[in-house]
């Protein structure tokens, strides 16, 4: 059975874990033991059940109401298996939503009908257009408590629709739901007799699947190098597949070699597919280091180069100042630079800001990233695991994704 990643997002207390834990409970995805834990947790606290308890194991969150961690959990309809990547609303989370969003294949983006779209509602959404996300459901979430009236629906779709178009998103499907009660998740009620679109689930279920990496040309990252009796360059297969005897290139070298076997415990396969870790031994000895990548002869290259444009979402509460040196990391590719400024744009109000010396928390921009070394790159939207990054000094404080590899005007 095939597998999609989602992500829903939106601001803190739209419904996210309720979304969530409701699915889990009308597709049966929920262990017997944890339905059992939700009611003696809510009973414990004199609530009702609910669902958002389903994602929240830590008694501190439970004590809070919120979600913290970045969470992957699954379900399944009778045409696929969906990975749910829980992405937190709080703006000190969006670190997180990040690493999830980066994975996902579609995304749900829920609103309160009763506050309409909110800061978060319009940043989280903003980064959906940053990862390139196309396939979006927006859920108009907790109808129950406008008794259902299609007035509040359309007047909350018109608020959101009209901030998408800014941003260039447009969403597939817009749905009334009430999460807690259950109405339009799963199955349709007639409580919105008014509706006639589907459910979240067969909306889900009319999107694609993201076309397989393993389709792709290779891309394999080097994260070490073992001499154990032979030689063995360990790594993943970001994208394509490796085989034995494969005539293969190590950039940034340029240097040509041939794969003379395929190296895991105890096996010698005879390839390795996309998402696969594995290891190669190669018929010449040639320098070989972490951050190599290691492509297919043949096939489309990635850009090696030192100078390319990116968008980024900068996370630290210290700007970035125009000239400060920064540590690069993409793939096991670890180096470091320096930025240009193009243009800061605020994601919460859209609008450009005329300081192009500094990048503020929160902020989007468009750089041109200056490496000390040459990088080897591809386009986020040809190959996703080589064409995202982030930018660290001690710690992590922008995520982003790479929109021109500098071979283009």
């Amino acid at each position: 059975m095939e597998r999609m990643k989602i992500v829903i997002v939106g601001h803190v207390d739209h419904g996210k874990s309720t979304l969530i834990g409701r699915l889990f409970y009308d597709t049966d995805s929920l262990p017997e033991s944890k339905l059992k834990e939700i009611k003696e947790v809510c009973e414990a606290l004199g609530k009702d059940i609910e669902f958002g308890f389903v994602l929240d194991h830590l008694e501190e969150e439970r004590k809070q109401g919120i979600t913290i961690d970045t969470t992957q959990t699954f379900f399944r309809t009778n045409k696929r298996e969906y990975a749910i990547i829980d992405a937190p609303g709080h703006v000190e989370f969006i670190k997180n939503m990040i690493t999830g969003a980066s994975q996902a294949e579609a995304a749900i983006l829920i609103v309160d009908v009763t506050e309409g779209v909110e800061e978060q509602t319009k940043r989280h959404a903003f980064l959906l257009s940053l990862l390139g996300i196309k396939q979006i459901i927006v859920v108009i979430n907790k109808m129950d408590l406008v008794d259902y009236d299609e007035s509040n629906f359309l007047r909350v779709k018109e608020e959101i629709l009209s901030f998408l178009k800014e941003i260039k998103l447009t969403p597939r499907f817009i749905i009334p739901i009430s999460a807690k009660e259950g109405d339009f998740v799963a199955h349709k009620t007639s409580k919105m007799n008014w509706y006639k679109g589907p459910t979240v689930l067969e909306a889900l279920d009319k999107f694609d699947v993201r076309e397989n990496l393993s389709s792709k040309p290779l891309r394999f990252c080097v994260q070490d190098v073992y001499n154990f009796d032979k030689r063995v360059v360990v790594g993943k297969v970001l994208s394509g597949v490796i085989n034995k005897d494969d005539e293969i290139r190590i950039l940034p070298s340029s240097k040509k070699t041939v794969v003379l076997s395929l190296e895991e415990f105890n096996r010698q396969p005879t390839k390795a597919i996309a998402g696969k870790s594995t290891g190669i031994t190669t018929r010449d000895k040639l320098f070989i280091d972490r951050g190599d990548i290691i492509v297919k002869e043949g096939e489309i290259q990635p850009r090696v180069t030192s100078s390319f444009y990116g968008r980024i979402f900068w996370l630290s509460r210290a700007p970035y100042k125009l000239g400060e040196r920064i540590t690069f990391k993409c793939s096991t590719q670890e180096v470091g630079c320096a930025m240009d400024i193009i243009r800061v744009i605020d994601s919460s109000t859209l609008s450009v800001k005329e300081n192009k010396e500094t990048i503020e928390e929160n902020d989007v921009a468009d750089v041109i990233i200056k490496t000390d070394k040459e990088v080897v790159l591809d386009k986020f939207e040809f190959i996703p695991p080589l064409g995202r990054f982030v930018l660290q000094r001690e710690d992590v404080v922008a995520g982003g994704i790479i929109i021109n590899t500098g071979d283009e005007e």
